[in-house]
């Protein structure tokens, strides 16, 4: 007498049910629902498909091997021999992309003979023969996949993109402090030394080009004449007072900080990087302010932090970047030309992939990514995503969360 072995999967645990019933044959749908799934499954573990007396097991296996379809044909209580049935798999992904898998015998099982891509989101259309008869089946498995009416992307502020070629610019970080340029300093004394009459301007005062700073009464001819600003700045220091003698010294000092120097301590394993005439990006870190500039020349003075220090002229016309300011640079080294990128603000974690939801139509479904080079804009891409695919940039993290809600994953 033949005996029967009944699966139940519930979690982990494997229950095995053994019929000593001659009679019995393999189990239809109705009769053994399976508790956890969301279709019945073979001893296999895979979707166990019933037509009549003939049912076929679909899994797909990923066990040191590229994922496959392996399956396995039942007759009665009986399991068939692979070589004794053929049998066909048809894929269809989104925009209608098909892929045809053929199975051929092998051991105790009939293996596909195309690798199953990421991701495994398709409608499956199965077709068995055996003995003159054929079997068809159709049903969904779905991955990583959810569908949004305009509107709500719209509301929920979803924006795309489409995968292209990118230019990848490749940076080193340093930080250092601005520094005011002495070249724009002005110390001013008197032509002819002689008593002070009238000083126009005080400390932190903005002075014009040309505006009246000092008069003063020449001790060699008695008649008073005008000092003027020489540039246009903030008065630095004051030291000079009416009825004072000039006697040769400072009488007041000008700097402009419109211009500043970023000095910047580049580490020594950076510096075989860093040349003059590259770009350079700076900004504060308790401030929002931007500056451009590039590297003009280097300090050839090691600091005792052995770094040596890069200098760049910036514009600093607001005084975002005072002197003394601290500063972060970003020292453009390289551009890379990426034939495929995709903007590093769409990518999400999903399983152990990272990912990115590309839209066809009002579908948005996870493309797993290979990646190569990045910078803080864009990440190279290298494989499992097509250049001119439409996907998501902004705010993809909502797509994640309905896939995970909605319970499309990863079951084989």
């Amino acid at each position: 007498m033949k005996q029967l072995l009944h699966y139940v999967w519930l979690g982990a645990i494997t229950i095995v049910l053994v019929s000593c019933d001659s009679g019995d044959t393999m189990r239809n749908s109705a009769e053994a629902e399976v508790v956890d799934g969301e279709y019945e499954r073979g001893p296999n573990n895979g979707r166990l498909m019933v037509d009549g007396d003939f049912a076929l097991e679909l899994a797909i296996f990923e066990t040191g091997v590229p994922p496959e379809y392996r399956a396995w044909g039942y007759s009665g209580d009986e399991v068939l021999a692979p070589g004794s049935m053929d049998l066909t798999v048809t894929l269809t992904r989104l925009s209608d992309v098909r892929d045809v898998i053929n199975f051929n015998p092998e051991e105790t099982y009939l293996r596909g003979d195309t690798v199953i891509y990421e991701p495994h989101s398709f409608l499956v259309a199965v077709e068995a023969s055996h003995q003159n008869r054929q079997h068809r089946w159709e049903f969904e498995s779905f991955e990583g996949r959810t569908a949004i009416s305009p509107a709500m992307a719209e509301a929920f502020g979803l924006k795309t993109d489409i995968a292209g070629p990118a230019t990848l610019v490749q940076t080193i970080s340093v930080i250092g402090e601005t520094m005011a340029n002495p070249e724009l300093s002005r110390q001013i004394v008197a032509r002819f030394d002689g008593l002070i009459q009238t000083v126009y301007a005080s400390v932190g005062q903005r002075v014009s080009k040309g505006q009246r700073l000092i008069t003063i009464e020449s001790n060699s001819s008695l008649q008073p004449y005008t000092i003027n600003a020489p540039i246009s700045g903030t008065i630095l220091r004051r030291l000079a007072n009416a009825g004072e003698q000039t006697s040769g010294r400072i009488l007041l000092e000008i700097l402009d900080t419109s211009q500043v120097w970023a000095e910047l301590a580049v580490h020594p394993s950076q510096r075989s990087q860093v040349e003059v005439g590259m770009s350079v990006t700076i900004s504060s870190p308790i401030g929002k302010a931007v500056a451009q500039g590039t590297i003009a020349n280097f300090d050839m003075t090691v600091r005792p932090d052995q770094s040596i220090i890069a200098r760049a002229l910036i514009d600093n016309k607001d005084n975002s970047f005072a002197p003394g300011t601290f500063v972060q640079g970003q020292i453009e080294t390289g551009q890379i030309e990426a034939p495929l990128a995709v903007k590093r603000s769409g990518l999400q974690p999903f399983r152990d992939f990272t990912v990115v939801f590309a839209k066809i139509g009002d579908s948005y479904e996870v493309r797993m990514l290979e990646l190569g080079r990045q910078d803080d804009e864009w990440v190279e891409v290298l494989g499992g995503l097509q250049a001119g695919t439409i996907y998501v940039t902004s705010n993809s993290y909502i797509l994640k969360a309905d896939v995970e809600k909605s319970g499309a994953s990863h079951d084989h």
